[in-house]
């Protein structure tokens, strides 16, 4: 558990660097209608939900009720909450309830299992996976800035979370899932090879981890990325990759960020 909160930790600096620039809070990015103000505004309602499905698991149920009947009438709490507040208001209280979260988190049971939107998860996928929305959110932050961020060897935790959702990328979508498996191959930022599945497994994925990283979070089109699929089954599945909870999103269009 300190070793995944170390990585989450890291995660959550670097963004805060961006975002502690003047006058950048405000900026449109390209996840329609949100500002970089409103993504912030997401991942500290989400670390506020995560700390209280850490504590008090009767409480976040009850929340996650109201959230979701939020959702039907049309408004986004995660989004509302950072609107009602001052950029300063939202910066030092998303910096306050992430370190309380991952304070937390480190005495944790790494076998236990924490309750979310969904099927309960086991310790350490919960903590990576506010590792990949601190990420993915904060590629969108980059993309409005105009910044490149550095790949760095974090992005393990990223793709790892993407392949294990495979199949509920088939649910998502209303499909059935290929019985075939599939191995993925993908470099690091280090050069080292990172592989998830048996060797001899006819149906691949290969390319860069951050490629299959920004292709499951649905933050680049496919055809923008050098992600490679062989067999039916890699090429459907690349086609619907999510590394996210809920309904598929939109993601990007093809060009939109062509290299």
């Amino acid at each position: 558990m300190d070793a995944i909160c170390d990585d989450v930790t890291a995660e959550q600096e670097d963004l805060d660097r961006i975002v502690s620039a003047p006058d950048v809070l405000e900026r449109p990015t390209p996840a329609p209608g949100w500002t970089v103000g409103d993504q912030i505004s997401h991942l500290w309602f989400f670390d506020q939900r995560a700390l209280m499905a850490l504590t008090d698991p009767d409480a976040f149920a009850a929340d996650a009720e109201q959230m979701l009947a939020a959702l039907e009438r049309g408004t986004d709490p995660s989004v509302l909450q950072g609107r009602a507040v001052s950029g300063e208001q939202l910066l030092s209280s998303w910096r306050r309830d992430r370190a309380t979260l991952v304070d937390r988190a480190r005495a944790v049971d790494p076998k236990s299992r924490v309750p979310w939107y969904g099927p309960a998860m086991g310790a350490r996928s919960f903590l990576t996976a506010r590792l990949m929305e601190t990420w993915a959110h904060g590629q969108d932050i980059a993309d409005a800035l105009g910044i490149e961020r550095p790949a760095t060897e974090r992005l393990r935790h990223v793709a790892h979370i993407g392949v294990g959702a495979r199949p509920f990328s088939y649910v998502a979508n209303g499909r059935s899932m290929p019985e075939e498996p599939v191995r993925v191959e993908l470099t690091a930022p280090s050069g080292d090879t990172w592989t998830w599945g048996a060797d001899d497994v006819a149906d691949r994925v290969t390319g860069p981890a951050l490629d299959f990283c920004l292709l499951a979070t649905q933050r680049r089109h496919r055809a923008d990325l050098d992600v490679r699929a062989e067999g039916p089954g890699a090429d459907e599945w690349l086609d619907i990759a999510q590394a996210f909870a809920g309904p598929p999103g939109a993601g990007r269009r093809a060009g939109q960020f062509a290299r």
